[in-house]
């Protein structure tokens, strides 16, 4: 998948009305995953998206610790949208993310994660209409 169909993906899935705001949710999700991940495993799982979307997780200060409503907060304040938007917002890119990167990856990030952040990982390898 190249940039412009990740972006693409994301803002269908989320029904956003530009571009602008794909990204905007796409680094508000992955940068404050970065930072929960440990930073080898953000480079892991930065490794097979596209180039222009994997520095969100390359570039966060990873290894910190925090639990899936403070996840949803951060990524609240960062995409501008309300707590229970964020959490959609959360899921859908995980989601889009997942149809980039092999299963064995995913594994070994939830594995990195407390059971809190399951929600996360809903929408992963749900094929219906968003």
């Amino acid at each position: 998948m190249n940039h412009d169909e990740f972006v693409g993906d994301v803002q269908h899935r989320l029904e956003l009305s530009s571009r602008g705001e794909a990204i905007r949710a796409t680094r508000a999700v992955l940068t404050t995953l970065g930072e929960r991940l440990q930073a080898d495993e953000a480079a892991d799982l930065a490794g097979p998206l596209p180039m222009e979307i994997d520095r969100f997780l390359h570039e966060a200060e990873s290894g910190q610790t925090f639990d899936y409503r403070e996840l949803v907060a951060r990524v609240s304040q960062r995409a501008r949208v309300e707590d229970a938007d964020a959490a959609f917002y959360a899921q859908a890119v995980v989601d889009v993310v997942e149809d980039c990167v092999p299963e064995t990856e995913l594994d070994d990030v939830t594995a990195q994660l407390p059971e809190d952040y399951a929600e996360l990982f809903e929408l992963v390898g749900d094929d219906g209409y968003y």
